[in-house]
């Protein structure tokens, strides 16, 4: 775990559980300079196991595209020598877009993290409708997915009626909180510290995109949940993301 002084005791896999390192499939590194940087990045900061998770949106990619453009990226990673030798393990997955009828979609399956039933969604920037809570519900009972929401702390100031984000936030699903969020904002960080403290499973992940404004940022984020929440805090979550990943980490993980 990380301590005040960011020290490294950690027993579990350190994992970023959200990241956009794969090279120009979306919004984040531009190239594999880029993701060079990043993944030593993430070495630095101790990181075991790196997801990378580039954005699905199903109105612009059919499932099949967008795989085809992920291994596109993902080969031309493990192909470059130099990036290999110093980069964490990698486990492949995307951050799913909500999208209407993605409860009975039949290719959703496949935008789970490689070698698990784990799918990390991005939830719609609107008040959440009972159609928003039917459609998770169903990924999780239909679908029989393990859910991930993706950056949970982004989603509470478009919930002007709280009915449907408690509904959401009882079902058996696991919330994921962005690094950057416990370390410039103080009003965000302190609503990070309530909404870890009221959910039992948590995950932490950079959503690193870039070098510059969107970084690898887990030591600093660890360092500050620590400090207030408690080192148990930072196991429960490396707990987590290990039983999630379990999976991939026996099927898919490339090194």
């Amino acid at each position: 775990m990380y301590n005040g002084n960011m020290s490294v005791e950690h027993v579990q896999k350190l994992i970023d559980f959200h990241t956009h390192v794969l090279p120009g499939i979306d919004d984040g590194s531009r190239d594999l300079t880029e993701t060079g940087k990043l993944l030593f990045e993430e070495s630095q900061q101790n990181v075991d196991c790196v997801v990378a998770t580039p954005h699905f949106y199903a109105d612009r990619f059919s499932v099949e595209k967008f795989l085809e453009r992920r291994s596109q990226a993902l080969q031309s990673v493990l192909a470059d020598t130099e990036i290999t030798q110093r980069r964490p393990s990698l486990c492949i997955g995307a951050e799913v877009y909500f999208f209407p009828g993605m409860g009975r979609a039949e290719k959703l399956r496949f935008l789970c993290i490689e070698g698990t039933d784990v799918i990390l969604i991005e939830m719609p920037f609107v008040q959440w409708t009972d159609s928003v809570l039917r459609e998770i519900t169903d990924v999780i009972q239909k679908q029989k997915l393990r859910v991930v929401l993706a950056h949970v702390e982004r989603y509470p100031q478009f919930q002007k009626d709280q009915r449907i984000w408690r509904q959401v936030m009882d079902l058996p699903l696991t919330i994921q909180v962005n690094g950057g969020s416990f370390i410039k904002d103080r009003r965000r960080r302190k609503m990070c510290l309530r909404i870890l403290q009221e959910h039992d499973r948590f995950l932490l992940g950079s959503d690193c995109h870039n070098m510059s404004s969107r970084v690898p940022n887990l030591a600093q984020a660890r360092a500050v949940i620590g400090k207030k929440l408690g080192e148990g805090a930072l196991a429960a979550a490396d707990r987590t993301a290990e039983e999630l990943l379990s999976g991939a980490l026996n099927y898919g993980t490339t090194k």
